[in-house]
């Protein structure tokens, strides 16, 4: 079996998966007792906007259909997929979940896709030097800062950012993406600049964690990899140390790592919703809380199934990523 065929194997088998995945999402957002016309009466009654009559909130239920059976409500649910149809959110005055995600989902996408690199970038270097330097004071060092970084949430990270930020280096660049006055604004080269002005803050916040787990990952995979007999075997070769580290054994050592990739991104975004509610950022994380509260199913559901399919779509590519870097899986699908 080829490469070619393992991957188009590897597709099919999550079809069925990512449908078993959209019932339990569905259903797990119907869980809680009430509904979305409960919540909206409660929050009339809780800001002062008085009681709503028991009349209305059947005329609520029975405009968006939350009187109907679970399965009819899935169905009306799924049959718009494959148009991009998902659905209404109630709490946003019935607007489309396809145009709100249109407008959150990219710049969510954005903000973990770098939160990734930023992590993969320092994490990997520093863990092989770490492992390659071992007990070395610098490695008691990193791993002490490792630790530190893995017991703090991307949340109060975000928290002590801001502190930082605007009690000591008197900056405005904390918090949301960009400048109020850029807000609605079409992009131009003002409101790119400002972007990546406000850009760090979040990134550091969310891939900090991630930084500090895989640096530790990477450390204890390339510590096995330089016990294996073929690395000893390199040395007597007479490579030199730094071949023999870099070139035979980080290749095997970061194997692990990709096979994580469908792990690190539902983490990174479970991350970034919390730090997205701390800085305000115009991401899912504010709009799937919201939509929580709001027992919104259709908003709500939406976005957990699409952070289910990510986590599905980073196992798919973990496997593809490692049948292509990995010679011994590469060779079994020749």
């Amino acid at each position: 079996m080829g490469i070619l065929s393992y991957i188009l194997q590897r597709i099919l088998l999550s079809i069925p998966v990512v449908i078993v995945i959209s019932i339990i999402c569905f259903g797990l957002i119907q869980l809680p007792p009430g509904d979305y016309a409960d919540a909206y009466a409660a929050l009339a009654s809780s800001t002062g906007g008085g009681s709503v009559s028991t009349e209305y909130i059947e005329q609520i239920r029975e405009r968006y259909g939350l009187d109907q059976p679970f399965w009819i409500q899935y169905w009306k649910w799924v049959k718009g997929f494959p148009e991009g149809d998902f659905g209404i959110a109630m709490s946003l005055q019935g607007t489309p979940v396809a145009e709100i995600l249109k407008e959150r989902l990219p710049m969510t996408l954005f903000i973990n896709f770098w939160a990734l690199i930023f992590a993969l970038a320092i994490a990997l270097p520093i863990g092989l030097y770490s492992a390659t330097h071992k007990y070395s004071l610098l490695d008691y060092l990193l791993t002490f800062i490792a630790f530190i970084g893995i017991a703090i949430p991307g949340f109060i990270l975000a928290v002590i950012i801001i502190a930082i930020s605007i009690f000591w280096l008197d900056s405005s660049y904390i918090g949301k993406l960009y400048s109020n006055e850029f807000i609605g604004k079409p992009w131009t080269s003002d409101k790119i600049i400002d972007f990546l002005k406000h850009l760090p803050a979040p990134i550091i916040a969310i891939g900090i964690a991630q930084t500090s787990n895989t640096m530790r990952i990477m450390r204890g995979n390339m510590l096995d990899v330089l016990r294996q007999p073929f690395i000893q075997t390199a040395r007597a070769k007479g490579l030199s140390e730094s071949a023999v580290n870099w070139r035979h054994g980080a290749r095997i050592a970061v194997n692990p790592i990709i096979s994580r990739i469908g792990v690190y991104l539902p983490e990174i975004i479970a991350t970034e919703m919390l730090v997205s509610i701390v800085l305000n950022l115009n991401t899912i994380g504010p709009l799937f809380y919201d939509s929580l509260i709001a027992q919104d199913m259709y908003l709500a559901g939406t976005i957990l199934l699409i952070i289910s399919v990510i986590l599905v779509l980073g196992n798919l590519l973990a496997d593809i990523l490692l049948a292509i870097s990995d010679p011994r899986i590469k060779h079994e699908l020749m």
